[in-house]
């Protein structure tokens, strides 16, 4: 199985903080929780609202997606063909990141937007004791007609230095609905399976990742010494009603759910990391 790793050369690392878009705007932008950067091998991406905003490699370019970008100044028309739009680019990014951002929102699913209501509000920058500090891992999959597995949250404790790996759901999402094995549970299993294999590689990159993220932004995290093995189900945009019903009687009980570790809240504003990594497993 390929070597899982996150890491970035100091000539990125130059490259990147000495850009005008990185001094001008995305390092207040990151500070401020207003984007997540994310560290891959030797690339990192910058997230917002539940997109990509940008990417940024190794020839220190920094590269976003044509319908975020495709932005129309000083024109008196409204509506435009998706030929023109591609043959009509921003002048900079800089100029237009604002605007950039807003493109990005406006792309995200429900539960994509859902996970960065946590990563913009607790980040490896908040502080916190319990922190995100990364999204989107993916590992090269198990299964043969699959290319990756992808896990939407990376959460670390930097008391106990210990990494935790969280799925996460919106309550409309099918995966998680069945009166026999839901889908969402034979993911879990495929990520605890990648998680048990890879701990030692997951702990060095993880090591990489901070290092770097405390020589970006003059941090003094600690280093991770050990990663949960077991995987936390985050299931999030139901109401009071669905709460009592559905959720109760095709999640909580359930028989399929049972020794796994859900965590079930309806607003996604008000999840606390804390409750989160404590989540106990349901027991029927």
């Amino acid at each position: 199985m390929a070597t899982f790793e996150r890491k970035l050369d100091q000539s990125i690392i130059d490259g990147l903080t000495k850009s005008d878009l990185w001094k001008n705007h995305l390092k207040e932008d990151c500070e401020n929780q207003e984007v997540f950067l994310a560290i891959r091998n030797n690339k990192i991406g910058f997230y917002h609202k539940g997109g990509k905003l940008f990417g940024f490699d190794e020839n220190s370019e920094f590269k976003t997606h044509y319908k975020f970008a495709a932005l129309i100044n000083d024109t008196d028309t409204c509506y435009f063909t998706d030929a023109e739009l591609q043959k009509k680019p921003i002048s900079t990014f800089g100029k237009d990141n604002d605007r950039i951002k807003e493109n990005c929102k406006l792309y995200s699913g429900e539960e994509a937007e859902g996970v960065s209501k946590i990563y913009h509000k607790h980040s490896y920058l908040s502080n916190e004791d319990i922190v995100v500090l990364d999204i989107e891992v993916s590992f090269k999959a198990i299964d043969e007609n699959k290319k990756q597995d992808r896990i939407d949250i990376l959460l670390y404790d930097t008391k106990k230095r210990k990494l935790k790996f969280v799925e996460a759901k919106h309550f409309s999402n099918s995966e998680i609905w069945s009166k026999s094995k839901p889908k969402v549970i034979k993911q879990i299993d495929k990520y605890q399976e990648q998680i048990a294999k890879k701990k030692p590689e997951i702990i060095k990159a993880y090591e990489n990742y901070i290092t770097v993220i405390n020589k970006i932004f003059d941090k003094k995290l600690p280093l991770p010494n050990e990663v949960d093995e077991e995987v936390s189900l985050l299931i999030f945009g139901f109401d009071k009603n669905q709460l009592n019903g559905r959720l109760n009687e095709l999640i909580r009980e359930n028989q399929e759910y049972k020794g796994y570790k859900v965590y079930c809240i309806g607003g996604i504003d008000g999840v606390n990391l804390d409750t989160l990594w404590k989540t106990n497993h349901i027991k029927l």
